[in-house]
């Protein structure tokens, strides 16, 4: 069964994902980032430029497969099959299809209000699939 976490308070969506993805990619795993396209195109512009001293690979689902072959993050709406499922990071308003396929899902809920409600509606979906629930409040200290 996946390994599934909550991430609450985060207070910026798409700054919070470039740190995360630093961390997954400083620790050599790849991760596809699903959310809509509108976020996941901002997260495109965001992984160029959030960092002087870092350089994170990344592309959208419909790049050339050299290119995805290279890329340790992979921007795309819904889950890709043939890519690595090692790690999903949903930034959107649902719970993606196909995510049991990959051994850890990172559940990323910003601090606005309709983001939050969304969340909970993906918790108690999880919830209900029978999936254990790992939670981590960014507005405490001790949270990643």
């Amino acid at each position: 069964m996946s390994r599934i976490e909550f991430h609450f308070n985060a207070p910026a969506l798409v700054p919070y994902a470039c740190r995360l993805l630093r961390k997954v990619h400083g620790r050599g795993f790849r991760a596809q980032v699903v959310g809509h396209r509108t976020t996941l195109t901002q997260l495109d512009q965001a992984l160029w430029t959030f960092s002087l001293l870092d350089f994170l690979p990344h592309c959208g689902a419909d790049a050339a497969p050299s290119m995805r072959r290279v890329s340790s993050v992979l921007l795309t709406e819904q889950p890709c099959e043939d890519w690595d499922r090692l790690i999903l990071i949903n930034l959107g308003e649902s719970v993606p299809a196909n995510f049991e396929g990959f051994e850890r899902i990172i559940d990323v809920v910003s601090i606005d209000e309709l983001h939050r409600a969304q969340g909970r509606e993906r918790w108690k979906a999880y919830s209900r699939m029978g999936h254990e629930l790992i939670r981590h409040d960014l507005a405490r200290p001790e949270s990643p």
